[in-house]
């Protein structure tokens, strides 16, 4: 097992930290040849290696590999979704929320499919995009557990500084590789992210005890199946691949329609008032009434005349979408869409559910269709807007919350100011800034 953190001995935990911080400076900096390098693992020192060689940002997010539609398809679909329970039951034993640790289930390209665990914990590590559906592999952050265990099909355990990513530096994280029981190829990883204690070398075993509890239980549920009487196949008929489709709407007046099927994509820009129908009929997917529609979009004093306009703008739109996106002209009685058009609106508050506040406020553009006057949409621009704020407030981090206050919809935000001031240390050199900020928006409101 691999689990101290320098080929040097004689020296302190606390100074092999920096020890080891001060190499991957040097290294990032261009000065790979620096003496420094050699009191880092050569597993380390490897995996940062490959990291560069793969152009990877020293302090980016991770990216988003599948929306909240995808993930839910892809888990069901997975080899590993029939033995979540028994993850939990080893990895997460007794009351899951305050266990200290999360733990992640993986894919083989180091997508993160389950994140569960301590609650605290999952709020932080949301920050840095440790999220289900956030791609981990070494290609996408660099050294991390999960990543360099699907890199070296073997169990790691990464210590906070040893992380090639300085967002993950606060954390340590211990993984393995999950393999088919038969062919011993790698199905996924199975990783436990936290403080020391998810660094030991009894994490380490457990983790590696849990991935080849896993196989076993994979090995004995097919030959299980194999056992069973043969069931004659059910005829289904052929179902053509569904079109995914996004609606972006965040900072835009003309919003921006990206539809995905048949081996294609395309964009189209839609003018203010289709923005605004289809906005409504995304965000209604029950379907809405004509009557209800024209409120949402006009408003209820239009009266009689919003049916009239609102029928008129109807046959527009799917004239315009018949030649764009076939699939998603909208059907009649009620008005709805047949095909489910996400907006790019329901990824950022999909993104704060899951904690990735850092991620949605990455992604948060801006209001939705600012320019709008619809009530349905100020109703719905002001829902992202509040939850956006409040998932903050609650669960972000310092750091999160002081780029939040830089964005226009939080500019003045006096409430959101006094926190962060109350959140940095006493000798942050932010606080001046903070403070004097602090003064002018407090004298002009007197």
């Amino acid at each position: 097992m691999d689990s101290s953190w320098s080929p040097r001995r004689e020296v302190s935990p606390e100074t092999s930290r920096l020890l080891i911080e001060r190499a991957h400076e040097e290294l990032v900096a261009g000065n790979a040849q620096d003496a420094r390098l050699r009191d880092v693992r050569a597993l380390v020192r490897e995996s940062w290696r490959r990291s560069l060689d793969s152009l990877v940002g020293a302090e980016a997010l991770p990216p988003l590999d599948l929306s909240a539609q995808e993930l839910e398809a892809y888990r069901r679909a997975h080899p590993l979704a029939g033995v979540i329970d028994m993850v939990r039951g080893l990895l997460l034993p007794g009351e899951a929320s305050e266990s200290g640790v999360v733990v992640a289930v993986g894919d083989a390209a180091g997508r993160l499919l389950w994140v569960e665990g301590d609650r605290r914990v999952r709020a932080l590590t949301g920050g840095m995009g440790f999220v289900e559906g956030a791609n981990w592999s070494e290609l996408a952050v660099g050294t991390a557990a999960p990543g360099t265990a699907l890199a070296l099909d073997r169990s790691v355990q990464i210590h906070g500084a040893e992380h090639f990513n300085r967002l993950v530096q606060p954390w340590s994280c211990t993984a393995a590789p999950v393999h088919d029981p038969e062919t011993r190829r790698i199905l996924g990883v199975i990783d436990v992210t936290g403080g020391p204690e998810a660094v030991t070398p009894q994490a380490q075993l457990l983790v590696d005890a849990t991935a080849r509890a896993i196989e076993g239980e994979l090995l004995v549920a097919r030959l299980r199946a194999r056992a069973a009487p043969a069931r004659p196949a059910r005829r289904t008929s052929a179902r053509a691949e569904p079109t995914r489709a996004v609606l972006r709407v965040l900072g835009r007046d003309r919003a921006q329609l990206e539809v995905v099927g048949d081996g294609r994509q395309t964009l189209s820009e839609l003018g203010p008032r289709h923005a605004e129908l289809l906005l409504m009929l995304a965000v209604h997917r029950q379907g809405l009434s004509a009557e209800r529609l024209g409120d949402l979009v006009y408003g209820e004093a239009a009266g009689d005349a919003a049916s009239v306009t609102l029928r008129a703008e109807m046959v527009r739109l799917r004239k315009a979408l018949a030649k764009a996106a076939p699939a998603l002209v909208p059907e009649s009685r009620p008005y709805r869409l047949g095909v489910e058009v996400e907006t790019d609106a329901h990824q950022v508050l999909s993104l704060l559910d899951r904690g990735a506040h850092r991620v949605a406020l990455a992604a948060y553009r801006g209001d939705v269709l600012p320019d709008s006057v619809a009530p349905g949409v100020e109703e719905f621009r002001e829902t992202v807007r509040t939850t956006l704020r409040e998932a903050l407030m609650a669960e972000a981090s310092v750091d999160v919350l002081l780029s939040y206050a830089e964005t226009d919809a939080a500019s003045d935000d006096l409430e959101l100011l006094r926190l962060c001031l109350s959140m940095l240390p006493a000798r942050s050199p932010r606080r001046a800034g903070l403070v004097a900020r602090l003064e002018r928006l407090e004298a002009a409101e007197a």
